[in-house]
């Protein structure tokens, strides 16, 4: 039952993680694409799944301070009216 909300908040977040983390300039579009398409092999595989932000930050793209600014970024953008 946990595992059904973690992969639900993951759909709702994940693809804006990337487009922050784009905006900001701290990735590119092919590093995304890479990252994203890393996390589509590990689910085939029925690996772990994986945060984007790891991925990116495993392949030395992103650092963990800019993984923390588009967090806060990302969450703050919940809060804003729709």
């Amino acid at each position: 039952m946990e595992e059904d909300a973690f992969k639900n908040l993951l759909k709702q977040y994940s693809p804006r993680f990337g487009e922050i983390a784009i905006d900001k300039g701290f990735v590119t579009a092919e590093q995304l694409t890479e990252g994203i398409a890393k996390q589509a092999e590990d689910g085939l595989s029925n690996s772990r799944y994986r945060l984007i932000g790891s991925i990116l930050f495993e392949h030395g793209w992103i650092t963990n301070e800019q993984i923390d600014i588009v967090r806060c970024e990302l969450f703050e953008r919940k809060e804003l009216p729709q």
